[in-house]
């Protein structure tokens, strides 16, 4: 049985990347329709070795559509999603906009997969933040093995992550640094190239920024309210790819041999972690690929049961696109699709 599929925001980074990964990964679709903002509409995006033309949202009609990736912003989403839904197309959702709202499951497919029965009140899944979705990756069979107490993360996001505009913005400050061209800050408050920026989405009255907010937020509701987790989220001048460091305090004691045995088993992980020069993985590396890597392993001897490790995520496909399309191979899976429990 194939399915109609809709990406909303097919035109942008992540939309694109979408496309991509439902012909890669040979999605049951009959028909995937790209879909964007009416500026937009008549424009051409790839589709494996085909080329769709983008249709306008305002206009579509979702009533025959069985799943719609969302992936077109915070505010598009908030209007259109509960309305899509309405249709009895489920819309998986890649912004930020319901991931907090009691009725819509937020899922990495690794880490809470048996939430995904809980979205039918709205027809909305959410898609977790792309810094949150490779760290509970890693997070998870630790937690489940040790369980976990307190998280300290600072993170080394790249500009993809601030979509198109801002890996323009680096690449061209960048040639400018060569150049002794001028150098414009528009997407960023500050320099981006040859410099890192310790401000991701906006300052909240703690002093804490909403994406540091997200990530504390999201891993409560998707492993465990009990975890206490700080973060500081830093913008670098990187391309693709995000990475985190990570120091976690456990309830029980675990190793740094056991933690990497665990790692080395878990859904979704791989684990590149030789103690010696290059024996581990950079964003350069990850661009591309679907897995989340583990480096540097090793135990914190300051805290009672404490284990630092480096994680490194292509933010595109597992913190944004790949995950979506999990979430859709599981409502296949599952036969949570209107269509498929009507058959």
């Amino acid at each position: 049985m194939g399915y109609k599929v809709a990406v909303v925001g097919a035109t942008g980074n992540v939309g694109r990347e979408m496309l991509d990964i439902l012909s890669e990964r040979a999605f049951p679709a009959d028909e995937v329709v790209a879909i964007a903002s009416r500026r937009s509409a008549g424009q051409e995006v790839s589709f494996g070795d085909k080329i769709l033309k983008v249709k306008a949202l305002d206009s579509y009609d979702f009533s025959d559509t069985d799943i719609c990736l969302m992936s077109a912003g915070g505010e598009t989403s908030k209007e259109w999603s509960p309305r899509i839904g309405q249709t009895g197309c489920v819309v998986i959702d890649n912004s930020s906009a319901f991931r907090y709202h009691q009725d819509v499951p937020l899922i990495v497919p690794e880490v809470n997969p048996d939430a995904i029965h809980g979205f039918s009140k709205l027809n909305i899944i959410a898609n977790p933040n792309c810094s949150t979705a490779q760290l509970v990756v890693a997070l998870k069979p630790l937690h489940d093995a040790a369980t976990i107490k307190r998280v300290v993360v600072a993170t080394y996001q790249s500009v993809s992550g601030a979509g198109k505009d801002a890996m323009d913005e680096l690449f061209q400050q960048t040639r400018s640094v060569f150049t002794a061209g001028e150098i414009k800050a528009e997407k960023f408050t500050k320099r981006i190239a040859f410099n890192v920026i310790p401000h991701i989405d906006v300052f909240m009255e703690d002093g804490y920024t909403k994406e540091e907010w997200k990530m504390v937020a999201e891993t409560k509701k998707m492993l465990d309210p009990k975890i206490k987790l700080t973060a500081t989220a830093v913008r670098v001048p990187v391309f693709i790819g995000h990475a985190e460091a990570v120091n976690v305090e456990f309830e029980r004691p675990i190793t740094a041999e056991q933690a990497t045995a665990i790692l080395r088993s878990a859904p979704g992980l791989m684990v590149v972690d030789k103690r010696e020069p290059g024996g581990y993985m950079t964003p350069h590396e990850a661009a591309g690929e679907d897995a989340t890597y583990v480096s540097r392993i090793r135990e914190d001897a300051t805290v009672e049961n404490g284990l630092n490790f480096w994680c490194v995520a292509d933010n595109l496909r597992k913190g944004a696109a790949l995950n979506t399309v999990q979430i859709a191979e599981m409502l296949v899976n599952r036969k949570l699709l209107k269509r498929q429990q009507a058959a």
